[in-house]
């Protein structure tokens, strides 16, 4: 299996009762990524594989509860704690006209409208508006609200991102 083909999903933060039940962070809008049946990639902190079914998901405060097939224990779900969890991209719905996986923005390259170098996209604070993307280049951080007067191209392709900062920013 190509590791590119995979797409981080969500994090095992914890365990849930006594029957292998694990809590999981969702990195995903929906719990549709989490069909039942389907299969679910799990790498550990050292980078170790293992591929699951997933045999159910429910939404639990603010993560979900996930049992997967073969993690019949306590004991067998402590071990998957702190473990990423993908899916393969090609089972995502292609995202609409102007919008993007954060996948596709995390690492791209970003510019001013006059062609300055402002750093990478390194990570995106989701904000109850609209998503905000942190900037880094060496020390400076520089947070770039991810609405349509501020970001005027995203480019995956080219892998560039160009803005129009307000004053202050």
């Amino acid at each position: 299996m190509e590791r590119n083909n995979f797409l981080l999903i969500g994090k095992i933060v914890g365990i849930h009762g006594l029957k292998g039940t694990v809590k999981v962070c969702s990195y995903a809008e929906s719990l549709s990524v989490f069909k039942p049946g389907d299969l679910i990639l799990v790498r550990d902190s050292e980078s170790r594989d293992k591929t699951y079914m997933i045999q159910w998901v429910k939404p639990h405060t603010k993560t979900i509860l996930l049992s997967l097939k073969g993690v019949d224990d306590w004991d067998m779900a402590k071990m998957l704690v702190g473990s990423g969890l993908f899916i393969e991209k090609a089972k995502l719905p292609k995202p609409e006209n102007g919008s993007y996986y954060w996948s596709d923005i995390i690492g791209l390259s970003v510019y001013s409208i006059d062609g300055k170098y402002m750093g990478r996209v390194e990570s995106i604070i989701r904000t109850g508006s609209n998503d905000v993307y942190v900037v880094k280049n060496r020390d400076k951080e520089t947070l770039v609200p991810g609405i349509k007067s501020v970001v005027l191209e995203i480019n995956p392709k080219q892998k560039m991102m160009r803005v129009d900062l307000p004053e202050g920013l």
